[in-house]
């Protein structure tokens, strides 16, 4: 399977990690589990300046937006100058809504549905090899509460 082949690039080993780490997101699905390393916008200001103004980012990085509690969010690329995926997740955890490839420098908003409480950004086109689709959940010590994947497992 195509999305599987390349899914195994960010492959976890076959066991899973004891811990959460606040700067580390795995995700699990249908296609595998993957990990990416991630820095944290989870007040205003870093929410609103996002990944803006840089011309590239490590294939295994990205960002995750935490906000307070569930709530509609809308993103838009104004100053982004890289494809960026944007992964929608509520409060367990589990990816609500994908936007795949949005388009660097472009202010059309890009809703991201009601009750999200983390939006994970990574490279452009990533989401659709790696098989990250609704459904998928998410392990990361913002979902401690009522997380489908939970650190401790």
């Amino acid at each position: 399977m195509k999305a599987t082949l390349a899914f195994a690039a960010l492959l976890i080993p076959g066991v899973a990690l004891a811990e959460c780490r606040p700067d580390t997101v795995e995700l699990r699905g249908d296609a595998g589990t993957a990990r990416f390393t991630v820095e944290i916008a989870d007040d205003a200001a870093e929410r609103a300046r996002g990944l803006m103004h840089r011309e590239s980012m490590p294939r295994s990085a990205g960002m995750l937006f935490i906000y307070e509690q569930p709530q509609s969010v809308s993103f838009w690329m104004e100053n982004t100058l890289i494809p960026l995926d944007m992964v929608f997740l509520d409060r367990t955890g589990t990816v609500r809504h994908v936007h795949e490839n949005a388009v660097p420098l472009d202010r059309t908003a890009i809703p991201g549905g009601d009750d999200i409480l983390a939006v994970l950004e990574i490279n452009g086109g990533l989401s659709a090899r790696m098989g990250i689709v609704p459904g998928t959940q998410m392990r990361h010590p913002a979902f401690a509460e009522a997380a489908a994947w939970p650190c401790a497992e």
